[in-house]
């Protein structure tokens, strides 16, 4: 069985300044892997490569197999919609939009709306009582709760996260970490978080950029 993920030799650069070489390995179905290093070290610029938000400028990155590079940027566009969940830092809702109907945008895009199930993921990361505020009603750690049901929503294979507790004190770092890897593991999802906090993932495997 191909894997979820699979990374060739990836390499990249801004102009003169060598982010990255020769990054391999490969992700499976409810895997986890922590990309950690300091800030400017590439770890975004991994993840948009993951994600084909990046062109890619050495190596290939493959979803079960299929190479991305072989996709028009519409075709990816629309392959990514149902296979990559994305979760960055600071939650990008909809100010107009309330918590249900942030988590079912996805579900608008796709042609997919199923309000039962964004109900459903509220109540896994405990929102079902907040699923008609507004983000502005909603604490910074609700909002990012609401990301993670929102990114999780088409069921995808691969979850890319990108510090997605970067912006929230420990306490509810931890607290949507633990809601995002549980519910990405209840739905066999891969996930790849980026992050330069060592110990708030501690325990998990690594790649490391940017230094030993």
């Amino acid at each position: 069985m191909n894997p979820t993920l699979e990374v060739q030799g990836l390499g990249f650069s801004y102009g003169e300044i060598r982010l990255f070489e020769e990054v391999s390995f490969a992700l499976h179905p409810g895997e986890t892997r922590a990309i950690l290093g300091p800030s400017g070290s590439g770890k975004t610029t991994l993840l948009h490569l993951l994600a084909g938000l990046l062109a890619l400028q050495e190596g290939e990155v493959l979803w079960k197999g299929e190479r991305i590079r072989g996709y028009s940027e519409g075709a990816l566009a629309r392959r990514r919609l149902s296979y990559a969940g994305l979760v960055f830092q600071h939650h990008y809702l909809q100010a107009e939009l309330t918590a249900l109907e942030n988590v079912l945008l996805p579900g608008y895009l796709a042609g997919k709306v199923d309000p039962a199930w964004g109900h459903e993921l509220l109540a896994r990361v405990g929102l079902e009582g907040r699923a008609h505020l507004l983000p502005q009603a909603l604490s910074g750690g609700e909002r990012q709760r609401v990301a993670v049901a929102r990114a999780l929503y088409n069921r995808p294979q691969l979850l890319l996260a990108d510090e997605p507790t970067g912006s929230l004190d420990r306490r509810n770092a931890l607290r949507v970490l633990e809601l995002m890897l549980g519910l990405a593991a209840q739905l066999d999802t891969a996930v790849i978080l980026a992050t330069h906090d060592e110990q708030l993932v501690a325990g998990m495997e690594e790649l490391r950029l940017g230094g030993p």
